[in-house]
């Protein structure tokens, strides 16, 4: 399955929803104030923009990629700690982790158009 054919109405783009198949369950994911607090604590950055230099490098770790993706299930809802993500598992493998990354980067950050770049 696509990314594109994973997001699902039940996303709401406007709060920076996604919708992902995530260990054969969809699960909404988004970076709340609480996650994106979260993810300055876990990369050691002052502040938002910090964050955004930090993913538009395009330099993630696969830990890095836990951490987004942890961060953005438990902003949507998913009561799930590091260890269960990274022992989750997508269709696609690494190419759809890093789609969902860019898909709920774009949906936090970017503005109408606008892209960020999350290529690992």
């Amino acid at each position: 399955m696509t990314l594109a054919g994973m997001i699902g109405s039940r996303a709401n783009r406007r709060r920076g929803e996604v919708v992902a198949l995530i260990d054969g369950e969809r699960r909404i994911l988004c970076l709340t104030l609480g996650a994106l607090a979260e993810l300055e604590t876990a990369f050691a950055v002052d502040d938002l923009s910090g964050l955004t230099a930090r993913f538009s490098s395009g330099k993630l770790k696969a830990a890095d990629m836990i951490r987004i993706i942890g961060a953005g299930l438990r902003g949507g809802g998913n009561l799930l700690c590091d260890d269960e993500v990274a022992a989750m598992s997508v269709e696609g493998g690494i190419a759809t982790y890093a789609g969902i990354i860019g898909e709920l980067l774009t949906a936090t950050f970017a503005g109408r158009g606008e892209a960020v770049s999350a290529n690992p």
